[in-house]
């Protein structure tokens, strides 16, 4: 047995391995629910071999979705929607987590493939919210939170929690990273705020800690995850360091691992993607707080997923666009490194009485 295929317990929950889907957007939502496509992409991801599936970045409500085709966990109709999604993936005998997300100064927006990227009021845009009103890029510029709209948010990331474990989801992740709204709070790039929620770094970490208590206190056996920008690879912005400090922070209210990605809050920042390039930052959080991780970018190769794990650079690895190109990019890894997984009994090779077609 490899370290990647080695199983991983985190508080009820004992995860089958350690090469897991990475939350993949797929714009394809009406109106916040998610429909067959949802059903076919998670569905096929499930027959995988993936320790765990986790499902697009999902608006706390309305106004968070990333754009007008995301998914939402603002409303029941919401929960039936995904239920029949969890359900599916569970017969498929795979977990599967949700990423609670609102994207902020990043909202509003058009699916990629539409011919132009901010979504009018007749298209079904809204006004997007930031801890300050920065612009991202091009972006319509944000209004600034006020401190009853952040305690707002706060409630809506508890309602959009009870919502996924109603939807009957294996784990939480609060989605912290990517420029989006959590993230803009903890950059200095993006927040300037002169309260409570603004300034030192303690402040700027104050409403990420505050949405993962009010989280962890839905469940004491559900796993929580946070995933975080370790770096926004700009001079004077958030930082590895910084990071630290808010991982300790996350540790002592709760979360279990930390999914540690990069980027994504400035459009100007050089970013030196690569094999691993990520992989340094997830050690360095594990090493300085004792906190599980999770590795994640331009993992594409099984010999480069073992050593991550074996070594001890992180406890986990999310890949995406391999699963993207390969939905069975576990088998394909698995094969690799010489270990049996379980295959759905459609996908054996056995033969079958009456088979056609061979």
């Amino acid at each position: 047995m490899t370290e990647l295929f080695s199983p991983l317990e985190i508080r009820s929950l004992t995860f089958p391995n350690r090469l897991w889907v990475s939350p993949m957007c797929q714009y394809s939502a009406i109106d916040g629910v998610v429909q067959d496509w949802h059903l076919m992409h998670l569905g096929v991801l499930a027959t995988g071999g993936a320790g765990l599936v986790l499902a697009e970045a999902t608006g706390v409500n309305a106004e968070g979705r990333i754009s007008i085709g995301c998914p939402g966990l603002y409303r029941e109709d919401q929960v039936v929607a995904w239920r029949r999604v969890v359900d599916f993936v569970h017969q498929q005998g795979a977990l599967i987590g949700v990423q609670l997300a609102h994207a902020g100064r990043k909202a509003s927006t058009m699916p990629p493939w539409a011919d132009h990227p901010v979504a009018s009021a007749e298209e079904g845009g809204w006004t997007t919210v930031a801890p300050s009103a920065l612009a991202f890029g091009a972006l319509p510029t944000p209004r600034a939170l006020t401190l009853e709209d952040i305690r707002q948010t706060r409630a809506d990331f508890v309602a959009a929690g009870r919502r996924a474990l109603a939807a009957g989801f294996d784990v939480l992740e609060i989605h912290a990273a990517h420029g989006y709204l959590l993230h803009e709070f903890l950059s200095p790039l993006s927040n300037v705020r002169d309260d409570q929620y603004g300034g030192s770094v303690e402040n700027r970490c104050r409403l990420l800690v505050e949405v993962a208590a009010d989280v962890r206190a839905l469940s004491a056996d559900v796993p929580l995850f946070v995933r975080i920008s370790a770096t926004d690879w700009v001079d004077e912005g958030w930082t590895i360091e910084d990071s630290v400090v808010l991982a300790a922070a996350l540790r002592d209210v709760g979360v279990d691992l930390i999914d540690v990605s990069s980027g994504g809050n400035v459009p100007t920042a050089s970013i030196p993607v690569g094999p691993g390039y990520q992989v340094p930052l997830a050690t360095r959080i594990r090493e300085a707080t004792g906190l599980p991780t999770a590795a994640v970018g331009v993992v594409t190769d099984a010999h480069q997923a073992e050593e991550i794990v074996r070594s001890g650079a992180a406890d986990a690895v999310l890949a995406a666009r391999a699963f993207m190109r390969n939905p069975r990019f576990a088998f394909e890894v698995a094969d690799a490194l010489g270990v049996e997984i379980s295959l759905p009994p459609q996908l054996a090779r056995t033969p079958r009485y009456g088979s056609s077609g061979r």
